[in-house]
């Protein structure tokens, strides 16, 4: 099953540019019109390690109303949880009518890391199957939408990116010792996942899974699946979809809570096009990473970050922490700068 996945699907970076502002746009109005119609939705992240389940998560969730989701990064359940039914915890996780829910892992984990790794008796995750289907049979028969991603990436890129993270002192701690044991052990999990899929993939809950090697197209991929799912869930209803913008519109990006590069990139016209890092007070490492990509001035950063947060992640050596520092020393300079004010305010859920 697999093997048959083409791994070598890409989207070019002007594409993906083109194509994701009116995503993020479409997948906000449809957060809204499912709050309005009380539909939740529960979206699984599943793949391998490394494959950009938390990139992905990270660059879905930038849009949406936080008051309208919650994110579960699920890990092994606590001595509490072991003495209830192993289903009972994310019962407990379930969104509220017409909120999403965003699983990074989730209950498949029952019939993968714990079958491999023999974390559990064979009798018991063989069970699960029956059990996950029951159970997400029983949440979409209520009414929410079973949203579920495998990321798949092949074993020599998962050792190319373990590699490359460790080479970061930032990101190393993303790599520990068990995920090379689980990377030495890919074939075992392949077949794991591969009976996971086929057994598992329901009308009520099929599976998508998603070409990760190229962090574009999956990021496409990933949102127009969730946009149609939650469009056809409306439709169901006999909903009226959200009114979709012109494709030629030009989509506003909603303002980011510490520094709005797009709001503000005109400013890079000016005294910031002169600005040298070293003057904005970033580490040596932060600097050393972007003069190697030819971004020596402040003005030079405020116009890749108006891209968007991926503009500035795809630089080597720029992980999520040198992001957030990049951020904070751009707010604290922006707030020593005018006020534009007239800034309008984005529609609610609630």
């Amino acid at each position: 099953m697999l093997e048959k996945v083409d791994l070598t699907k890409k989207l070019s970076k002007s594409d993906y540019k083109v194509r994701m502002p009116q995503l993020r746009r479409r997948l906000y109005d449809l957060q809204k019109a499912c709050w309005d119609a009380s539909i939740p939705s529960v979206i699984i992240f599943e793949g391998w390690d490394a494959a950009g389940k938390g990139t992905s998560i990270n660059v879905l969730s930038q849009r949406l109303d936080p008051r309208g989701f919650k994110l579960h990064a699920v890990q092994a359940p606590r001595t509490y949880e072991t003495h209830m039914p192993w289903l009972w915890r994310f019962w407990q996780k379930l969104p509220n009518y017409g909120e999403m829910a965003i699983f990074d892992r989730s209950w498949y984990g029952r019939v993968l890391v714990e079958r491999v790794e023999s974390l559990t008796p064979e009798e018991e995750w063989r069970k699960g199957y029956r059990d996950i289907i029951n159970f997400e049979r029983t949440i979409a028969d209520d009414g929410y939408v079973v949203i579920k991603f495998w990321l798949h990436i092949s074993k020599k890129e998962q050792q190319r990116r373990f590699k490359k993270l460790e080479k970061d002192p930032l990101e190393s701690w993303h790599v520990q010792p068990e995920d090379w044991e689980h990377h030495r052990k890919y074939e075992q999990y392949v077949l794991a996942i591969e009976e996971m899929l086929e057994r598992t993939d329901t009308e009520w809950g099929p599976w998508t899974i998603v070409e990760a090697t190229n962090r574009f197209w999956a990021r496409a991929k990933i949102f127009e699946t969730i946009i149609q799912r939650l469009e056809e869930a409306l439709q169901a209803r006999g909903l009226d979809l959200p009114a979709e913008p012109p494709s030629d519109e030009e989509t506003v990006e909603p303002e980011a809570e510490q520094f709005d590069p797009a709001q503000d990139e005109e400013r890079a016209d000016g005294a910031l096009t002169e600005m040298s890092l070293a003057e904005l007070g970033l580490t040596p490492r932060v600097v050393k990473a972007l003069q190697q990509a030819q971004v020596t001035t402040v003005g030079g950063v405020v116009k890749r970050l108006a891209a968007g947060d991926e503009g500035m992640l795809e630089l080597d050596g720029i992980g999520l922490k040198s992001l957030a520092e990049i951020k904070q020393r751009l707010a604290s300079l922006d707030e020593s700068q005018p006020s534009a004010g007239g800034e309008g305010e984005e529609e609610e859920l609630c």
